[in-house]
């Protein structure tokens, strides 16, 4: 009899885990967090355009802003998602 008791209890224990959100608040945190790294990224590569379409300015378009820093900082957003969607929440 006090057998069943321990597992009736414990089936409660572990439905009340189960329960809940599927990622902890800390987590959406750190997804918002890596959002804004991601759009970061995009906003450093807008721009270098021109208004005069006779004109082809080589330097301010293919500039290390926008072909290499804004491209790092996307890839560095999407791993950051992956982490604060794979972190598992501290037990108190």
């Amino acid at each position: 009899m006090a057998n069943k008791k321990k597992t009736i209890k414990s089936n409660k224990d572990e439905t009340s885990q189960k329960e809940g959100f599927a990622i902890p608040r800390e987590n959406y945190k750190l997804i918002l967090i890596g959002l804004g790294i991601i759009i970061l990224g995009f906003l450093l590569m807008v721009g270098g355009g021109s208004d005069d379409p006779n004109v082809f300015n080589e330097a301010e378009l293919f500039s290390f802003r926008r072909i290499s820093l804004s491209s790092i900082i996307v890839i560095f957003g999407f791993v950051f998602e992956v982490y604060a969607i794979m972190k598992k929440p501290k037990s108190k």
